[in-house]
């Protein structure tokens, strides 16, 4: 059980892993996994579970209300139609000592070309790490 919200674990494909990020689209646990593979953590994705939908009941809320009005037709509104729910996926690492926060702001993970990861980077705001400005001083 996780201490906190910040430090989730649990089991994905039958792997204990540490939580990174969950119902992440595709695009970004492809660049989550790189990131951490070169930083030799072993990566484990599994597919998220649908969201639970919970499909109206075509019967009246009120129990005295009559299904069929006064000409003779169902008194049913048609369901609305929800378009599917976008494949996600469950982004874990095999070390469960492992937190993305403390990692980021540790300065423990590094890019492929050396640099700090930031948490802009990161969270993929800029496409390049630039340690070297502190954060409180970037204007924006």
């Amino acid at each position: 059980m996780a201490i906190n919200k910040n430090h989730e674990f649990e089991d994905l494909d039958g792997i204990k892993c540490a939580i990174v990020e969950k119902n992440v689209p595709a695009d970004r646990v492809e660049f989550l996994k790189k990131l951490l593979e070169f930083n030799r953590f072993t990566v484990v994705v599994a597919k998220s579970p649908q969201p639970k939908a919970v499909p109206k009941s075509a019967v009246p809320s009120d129990p005295n209300a009559s299904a069929v009005t006064a000409i003779g037709a169902a008194d049913v509104s048609p369901a609305p139609i929800h378009p599917p729910a976008p494949e996600t996926f469950t982004l874990g690492v095999t070390d469960v000592a492992f937190n993305a926060t403390n990692a980021i702001f540790g300065r423990l993970l590094r890019t492929p070309d050396g640099r700090v990861v930031t948490l802009a980077y990161w969270e993929q705001i800029e496409k390049d790490s630039n340690d070297e400005i502190p954060y409180f001083e970037i204007k924006k």
